[in-house]
């Protein structure tokens, strides 16, 4: 099979499209057709081995896993011992673990990482549904345990995450914030922001308006712009961000640290995503989706062979909502 595949670390152009044997699924695995897959910060990530720290996880000095890719939309192929949720020619999505291996025509995926992929949707628009979407879900919804009537402030709310925060925001009754760039106002307010701000003519910590959660999702404010814009006793959600096309020592860890060192002698609560997928999260997501109380924002498809594109596309932050690879 078509796989693309990285055996350093370095810039896209160190990806090559390659010829490897296809997976046979092991026990409760699946063995998905890929139909579609998405891009998402962590690629950019593992391919540039950034942080540097992170490489105790991803590989010293290259990555353990020679695939990058975390999102899947396909057609159940196989099925392994003691799968029971899934038969060949099932319609599924999902979420890889760190192994990943999506950027490829099949790939095996755990039993529980998957869910019967929301009729409503194209292949596509399911491959840019699950990982940013349930990090939204999860974060809001159960870290912060936002509700109806609050105020809630989404800073890089055009991006991946960003752009399902605003709909399950809403969903949630919340009362919705966007910080974006100009060219993302109308991207935002169609998605249902109450209010944009747009960062380039106005600083959002310089406002009177206060905020009952704050989702950080870029990582370029301090963290005393960002409590300084909560209520009293409100919730400030940090994850992402760090410095595109470049190789940092701690990256986006430094602020999370130091809120994590902070919690415990504030009234607000400082958090940070953590991504803990389980199979309700997930079919919740699908659910979501399914009623049309959410729905994927892509950007820009791109096919198998374009996979280096596409990630520098994300990388040089010129890509807003999804991008989407068909293979």
């Amino acid at each position: 099979m078509k796989a693309i595949v990285q055996d350093r670390y370095g810039p896209p152009e160190t990806l090559a499209l390659t010829d490897v044997e296809r997976p046979s699924p092991g026990s409760h695995e699946l063995l998905v057709r890929v139909r579609a897959t998405s891009v998402n910060a962590a690629d950019w990530h593992v391919l540039r081995g950034d942080p540097y720290v992170a490489r105790l996880a991803f590989g010293l000095r290259r990555p353990r896993a020679r695939i990058r890719g975390r999102d899947v939309a396909g057609v159940v192929e196989d099925v392994g011992d003691g799968v029971t949720r899934f038969k060949p020619g099932d319609e599924v999505c999902g979420v890889l673990g760190m192994a990943e291996g999506a950027f490829a025509e099949y790939v095996c995926a755990p039993e529980d990482r998957m869910t019967a992929k929301p009729v409503g949707l194209t292949f596509e628009q399911a491959g840019a549904l699950p990982l940013a979407g349930f990090t939204a879900l999860q974060g809001l919804r159960d870290d912060a345990g936002l509700r109806a009537g609050q105020r809630l402030l989404v800073n890089g709310a055009s991006g991946g995450v960003g752009t399902f925060a605003v709909q399950i925001g809403k969903d949630l009754g919340a009362e919705v914030t966007a910080v974006c760039s100009t060219r993302n106002v109308d991207l935002l307010r169609s998605l249902g922001a109450d209010a944009v701000v747009d960062y380039t003519r106005e600083d959002f910590t310089r406002s009177a308006t206060r905020y009952d959660v704050v989702l950080d999702l870029v990582g370029n404010r301090s963290l005393r712009e960002l409590r300084s814009v909560l209520t009293p006793t409100g919730t400030l959600l940090l994850s992402g961000g760090g410095v595109s096309g470049r190789v940092t020592l701690i990256g986006p860890m430094r602020l999370i640290a130091a809120g994590r060192l902070r919690n415990p002698f504030t009234r607000q609560r400082i958090l940070s995503l953590t991504g803990r997928l389980t199979p309700e999260l997930l079919a919740a997501l699908a659910e979501l989706a399914d009623a049309g109380r959410i729905t994927p924002a892509v950007d820009r498809t791109y096919p198998l062979s374009e996979v280096p594109d596409a990630i520098r596309y994300l990388e040089q932050d010129h890509a807003r909502a999804k991008v989407v690879v068909t293979v």
